[in-house]
């Protein structure tokens, strides 16, 4: 599985930004899907994960109630809607895919890794 990922930009706080990863392959709605994001100079942590049916979804804490992961299997793509983000959400954004299906939080569960995109909100 090949994963793109695309739709960051520069926005301001409070802003929104739909994030897109689209995935090549007949297998995509055999894998568990997650966003991931990176800061400067900070590790890489969970933002969001989908199951393989959509029929669970998981967010980090930071994120609930503001940003939204949604897949489309006949498209092959994976959506992150970003609302009322704060200059806190600045980071690369990266989409993976996990082939297990279980343990969606961690990222050594993830067997494919998209080249990510940056997003930044300015105060």
């Amino acid at each position: 599985v090949q994963l793109q990922a695309c739709g960051g930009g520069l926005v301001q706080t409070g802003d929104s930004l739909r994030l897109t990863c689209s995935a090549s392959g007949r297998t995509f709605s055999r894998y568990a899907m997650g966003w991931f994001r990176q800061a400067p100079g900070k590790e890489r942590d969970f933002v969001a994960a989908v199951t393989r049916g959509t029929t669970s979804t998981y967010y980090a804490d930071s994120v609930k109630g503001r940003f939204t992961i949604s897949r489309d299997n006949a498209k092959n793509t994976v959506y992150l809607q970003m609302n009322t983000l704060r200059p806190e959400d600045t980071a690369v954004y990266y989409c993976a895919a996990n082939g297990g299906g279980m343990h969606l939080t961690l990222m050594s569960t993830y067997n494919y890794w998209g080249q990510g995109t940056l997003v930044t909100v300015s105060s």
